[in-house]
């Protein structure tokens, strides 16, 4: 009989560590699932709810920017130095129309007194550029911060954003 108690008692204490871990199993499996539950539905309140509290941030205003046009500028470039061939001798020109972009109107008003400066370092800047110079997209690109470095000086303190060509040729 110590025997059957011995083995009883043997038993037992496996039987009862049985029985907490799969209570543990359990524990831990709903507490994962609510954990699945809850972050789902704080996910889907977020996302397509709107808390009231919240205020909406608008976009501040922007202003359109104004365009200044210039009188058309042609300039005769200066010949390339070659050794006398025929077609280094013949006369190249440039014709170019021209439009500043500034911020707002109110710099173009400010802008406009001071158009025969800005004509006279366009004049000197372009004549003396040489055909090569305004061949390709990379010439263009060149020729554009060029003039926008010198109108910005031409204006100071007031300042265009860019310099735009509406046409440009070389002939």
């Amino acid at each position: 009989m110590a025997k059957k108690e011995d083995a009883e008692a043997g038993a037992a204490p496996e039987g009862d560590g049985a029985a907490p871990k799969s209570k543990k199993k359990l524990i831990i499996m709903v507490a994962a699932g609510v954990l699945v539950l809850g972050g789902g539905g704080a996910g889907g309140y977020f996302m397509f709810m709107k808390p009231a509290h919240v205020e909406e941030v608008h976009a501040p205003v922007v202003k359109p920017p104004a365009f200044i046009d210039l009188p058309d500028v042609l300039v005769n470039l200066t010949n390339p130095s070659g050794s006398g061939s025929q077609s280094s001798d013949r006369t190249h020109y440039l014709k170019a129309k021209i439009v500043l972009e500034v911020t707002d109107q109110k710099v173009a008003d400010d802008i406009k007194p001071v158009m025969p400066r800005v004509m006279d370092s366009f004049q000197t800047f372009l004549r003396e550029m040489r055909p090569s110079d305004v061949e390709g997209s990379a010439g263009l690109y060149r020729m554009r911060d060029e003039l926008t470095r010198r109108v910005n000086l031409a204006v100071a303190p007031n300042k265009v954003n860019a310099v735009l060509f509406k046409e440009i040729v070389v002939q």
